[in-house]
């Protein structure tokens, strides 16, 4: 893998396991958006930052060398060697060896710990276009503008201050619709860091989905979601309805909807990558319509 900057652009040679599209629409993330020429453009860490696949060269356009370090190497999880955890994946049955040969070129990426309670609070019982649209809405509404790429203003994702002192009208006109209040309250807890979340990385995962389910609008599977995106907590299996489907498809019976004990059996079927695992498999369900009637 060769590294090296071009103007404006940082550029990776010889790239392995990363595919934007696998990436940026497996439903971890909310704030990147595919252009026409297939790649994609989105806000992270206060940076505004495109990036596209071409064969086995990754270009991420707006950015230089010194920021890559900083921050993009960390954020798409370059550290971790994904060939490796799809080969043991893939390992234990067919279904999981389609799955990641699926979604070959995803990776879970380290987002704000903040912005992901908030896009997750906001996940609930809603579909991935209205939660884009809401995200970006606050982020207009009330964070700082960063700048202007390919002709379109970017804003960074609202400060916990922001959010916990705007007026109810920006929320109301955001579409969180029953969520505005648990946005509001979840803000202030941060913003006056009666719980500092930043912080529950530092504690057992067990411990930290206890702290998180004390916040507002934070139940079992939100609270597993933000411990896997916004807390690298990699032993945790959230269960939605694409995940409820491919589990009853493939490992359990139809007639168990407890989703915690569904929880319960991916996290004692895939250990330390329940995660990651994860999210294979949701992205091959939705995409495929697996369990769908």
């Amino acid at each position: 893998m060769k590294l090296y900057q071009e103007n404006n652009k940082v550029i990776i040679d010889k790239i392995k396991d990363f595919e934007p599209k696998h990436i940026f629409e497996c439903g971890q993330c909310f704030r990147w958006d595919k252009e026409e020429d297939g790649s994609y453009t989105g806000v992270a860490n206060g940076k505004i930052l495109n990036v596209k696949l071409e064969g086995d060269t990754l270009i991420l356009d707006n950015t230089n060398l010194d920021d890559y370090h900083k921050i993009w190497h960390n954020y798409f999880d370059m550290d971790r060697d994904y060939s490796a955890i799809k080969a043991e994946l893939a390992k234990m049955d067919e279904h999981l060896y389609n799955a990641t040969i699926f979604g070959q070129g995803m990776r879970i990426l380290n987002q704000d710990t903040f912005e992901i309670v908030i896009s997750f609070i906001i996940s609930a019982r809603n579909a991935i276009p209205m939660i884009k649209r809401s995200v970006a809405f606050l982020s207009k509404a009330l964070g700082e503008e960063i700048g202007e790429y390919r002709g379109k203003k970017y804003y960074a994702f609202p400060t916990p201050k922001a959010l916990s002192s705007c007026d109810e009208q920006v929320l109301i006109d955001s579409k969180v619709a029953f969520r505005k209040g648990y946005i509001r309250d979840a803000s202030y807890i941060q913003h006056s860091l009666q719980m500092d979340m930043y912080k529950l990385r530092n504690l057992p995962t067990d411990m930290a989905r206890k702290e998180l389910m004390t916040i507002p609008g934070v139940g079992p599977k939100v609270s597993d979601c933000i411990l896997l995106f916004g807390l690298s907590k990699y032993d945790v299996f959230p269960v939605d309805v694409w995940v409820q489907r491919v589990m009853h498809e493939f490992y359990i019976e139809k007639e168990m909807k407890d989703l915690k004990k569904i929880r319960e059996f991916g996290i004692d079927m895939f250990k330390d990558k329940s995660g990651i695992a994860q999210q294979y498999l949701f992205y091959y369900a939705r995409e495929k319509g697996i369990g769908r009637k």
